[in-house]
């Protein structure tokens, strides 16, 4: 399912029930909140965590639902942080009368340490998360959480604090039935807890009920989802999972130009980008990923080709509805790092004519041509551009403009680059607002050197082994 098609099924179910998915009118404000980028203390443009809020009464499936998101975000790194774990530690006064402390009240929680630690990640840096024991009533014990793509908050009153709920991009509430919620608590506490029946009956009517109607459910209405029935409503966490994948896949300047494509990232994407950035990489395995990436890439650009329907007898003597690849096509390189990508593109398209163009590149201006051979008919194809880099732009503004000098018509060229900086993204999409851009990965941005940063160096030399070390 595309992503429109999530967006408008979302937008369809405002104020109505939809397969027990409810979307409680804030789908605009919604769309608004995408991942943002900040600049941390030491300069760096940071990429935010998407933020998801999980709330709702007590037992009413919260934690269900979160592990099923978790489970179908299994190309993103999530991390499940419970308002639980920063209850206040009791005194000794207040663990004497223990069975008299209300829980479910907004002043039993430690808010303030909260927002600290979701600051800091936010930032990119770790933190350590208290862990909460409810037998001592005291927080001793601390897990690391690293700094990560979507951060899950859930508890029954995450909503109540208004500087809490301003983190979140994305707001559920988990709306079960009362007796449903009860007696999933009675048999939580009973087992897992080890108290009496009586106890928790008593608890639930002093505390967590008049809790639930004066504290909790009045937050419903800040919620830009609701799941009705918690973790069995598998047709409304769906919906969210693909509404998340969305907005995790599609950076900001995707937003703005619609002919730019990012390659959707996993962790084999993410893991051999990993590897080609590190400097301490060898050249053989520079190598070996880097071309695993440029055929990636390649691929994904051979797909943004007009086809024609074709159909064909298969060997079991049916007919299958197919299509039949562009043939009027052509790669150009702009050496000498576009020859790295040279490879990938034969071994997808057998026999294919490949240009070069040669550009003084020399800080953030790069519009010298030096040399250019294409093929004679080249107005008549389509044509891949090939620079792993994308930096300041100036060099690909000048390889289009000659490739549109030679009669190429702007929407028959399609530029494919590794990674590449906000900067060149936007000078070549303002220019040129035809052609199509592929990329791997969106950099922070240019040094004071026009470098990308955090980059991967000096690409041709690091693939074709002329580096200085």
């Amino acid at each position: 399912m595309g992503s429109n098609s999530v967006v408008d099924m979302i937008q369809a179910s405002s104020k109505v029930h939809f397969s027990g998915f409810h979307v409680n009118g804030h789908v605009n404000g919604l769309e608004q909140k995408a991942v943002k980028e900040t600049v941390s203390a030491s300069g760096e443009i940071q990429r935010q965590p998407f933020v998801i809020g999980v709330a709702g009464g007590a037992a009413s499936g919260k934690t269900t639902v979160c592990d099923m998101i978790i489970q179908q975000l299994h190309d993103q790194r999530v991390v499940l942080i419970n308002q639980d774990s920063f209850y206040h530690s009791l005194t000794e006064e207040e663990l004497a009368r223990v069975h008299e402390y209300n829980f479910d009240h907004p002043d039993a929680f430690d808010t303030d340490h909260l927002l600290s630690c979701m600051e800091k990640l936010r930032q990119g840096e770790a933190v350590d998360i208290p862990k909460y024991d409810c037998k001592t009533y005291k927080s001793s014990v601390f897990r690391r959480v690293n700094p990560t793509d979507v951060i899950i908050l859930e508890g029954i009153l995450l909503f109540h604090d208004p500087r809490v709920r301003r983190l979140m991009n994305m707001k559920i509430f988990v709306c079960t039935d009362s007796d449903v919620r009860l007696a999933r608590r009675i048999r939580r506490d009973t087992v897992e807890k080890g108290r009496d029946i009586g106890t928790v009956l008593d608890q639930y009517s002093k505390f967590v009920k008049p809790a639930f109607d004066d504290f909790i459910l009045p937050t419903k209405k800040y919620a830009d989802i609701i799941i009705p029935r918690g973790g069995d409503n598998h047709v409304a966490i769906d919906l969210i999972v693909q509404h998340i994948c969305t907005k995790l896949g599609q950076h900001d300047l995707c937003k703005i130009y619609p002919n730019l494509y990012v390659i959707h990232s996993t962790f084999q994407i993410r893991g051999m980008h990993t590897l080609i950035r590190d400097s301490q990489t060898t050249k053989h395995d520079f190598v070996f990923y880097s071309d695993r990436l440029i055929r990636l890439v390649v691929e994904h650009g051979l797909g943004h080709l007009p086809f024609t329907e074709k159909q064909v007898i298969t060997p079991t003597g049916c007919v299958y509805s197919g299509v039949d690849f562009c043939k009027r096509l052509c790669g150009v390189s702009v050496i000498r790092s576009g020859e790295s990508m040279e490879n990938a593109l034969r071994a997808c398209c057998k026999g294919i004519k490949i240009g070069k163009i040669l550009i003084h590149r020399e800080g953030d201006n790069g519009q010298q041509l030096i040399y250019e051979k294409l093929p004679n008919d080249i107005s008549e194809r389509h044509v891949l551009l090939l620079d792993p880099i994308l930096g300041t732009g100036n060099s690909a503004v000048e390889a289009i403009n000659l490739l549109i000098s030679k009669g190429v018509p702007e929407g028959n060229i399609v530029f494919l680059n590794l990674i590449s900086a906000p900067q060149g993204v936007h000078v070549v999409c303002k220019k040129f607002p035809r052609i199509k851009i592929v990329t791997s990965e969106i950099d922070n941005g240019l040094n004071e050197e026009f470098r990308v940063i955090p980059g991967m160096g000096e690409f041709g030399d690091r693939y074709f082994g002329t580096d200085d070390d």
